[in-house]
């Protein structure tokens, strides 16, 4: 069983186009589980009716505390084998679950990471993806430097729940969080084909650029000292 997580916030510009492009990769028995911290766009009516339209989405109250801790709680409720990122605003490529679940053929992988080509709002390319930009491959020290764990370009096996939840309040971001867990305890497999459409707008929560030179020696201290409670966990 395949269960997809999503973090959900104001999201209804391009969200039935996102749910469209996942569903029809999903098989009966799978689900798409929405955790929504906010729909004040008007967009919760648009939810409901999605869910009325395909019960395989799951709509479930965010705990409004900021994306990793809405993420985590999506991954709570999700009882899949396998279990799929997403955000509300990018467009899964076709054949994005089956390429990505041939990796997990392999026993030893824990997460797959695939690229995605970057589009602007309109869904346009920008002749840029997400491998060259970050120089994507796995690698703790490498990630550390560089960070390549993007989550919506991610799957993991549920086996991993218990060394990864909850996520430290220190982690910034939850995906290089579940990236180094893989590293850890097994295998990171990646894609080069591009199997996701990134939109970037105004409204995005993460940046594909460069904080503050504060803001990165920070965030640097924080990931080893998860790096080193995820150690812990291990024991």
């Amino acid at each position: 069983m395949i269960s997809v997580a999503m973090a959900y916030y104001n999201g209804g510009e391009y969200i039935r186009e996102q749910v469209e492009s996942i569903l029809p990769q999903l098989g009966p028995e799978d689900e798409l589980i929405i955790s929504v911290d906010a729909a004040e766009d008007g967009s919760l009516d648009l939810l409901k009716e999605m869910n009325r339209e395909d019960d395989r989405i799951r709509l479930v109250r965010g705990p409004g505390k900021g994306v990793v801790r809405n993420f985590d709680h999506a991954i709570s409720r999700c009882a899949g084998d396998f279990i799929f990122l997403t955000d509300q605003d990018d467009v899964w490529v076709g054949g994005k679950v089956e390429k990505v679940m041939a990796c997990f053929e392999d026993s030893e992988v824990k997460v797959v990471l695939h690229n995605a080509v970057i589009t602007d709002e309109h869904g346009a390319e920008t002749g840029e993806t997400m491998f060259a930009l970050r120089k994507s491959r796995p690698g703790i020290l490498k990630n550390l430097v560089k960070n390549c764990y993007v989550g919506c370009c991610m799957a993991f096996r549920a086996e991993l729940l218990s060394l990864i939840r909850p996520i430290p309040k220190e982690m910034y971001m939850h995906d290089y969080w579940i990236g180094t867990a893989a590293e850890l305890s097994g295998k990171v497999a990646l894609i080069e084909e591009p199997l996701l459409l990134y939109r970037r707008h105004s409204s995005n929560v993460t940046d594909l650029h460069h904080g503050s030179l504060s803001f990165m020696v920070k965030k640097r201290v924080d990931m080893v000292r998860c790096l080193r409670l995820l150690k812990e966990r291990m024991k």
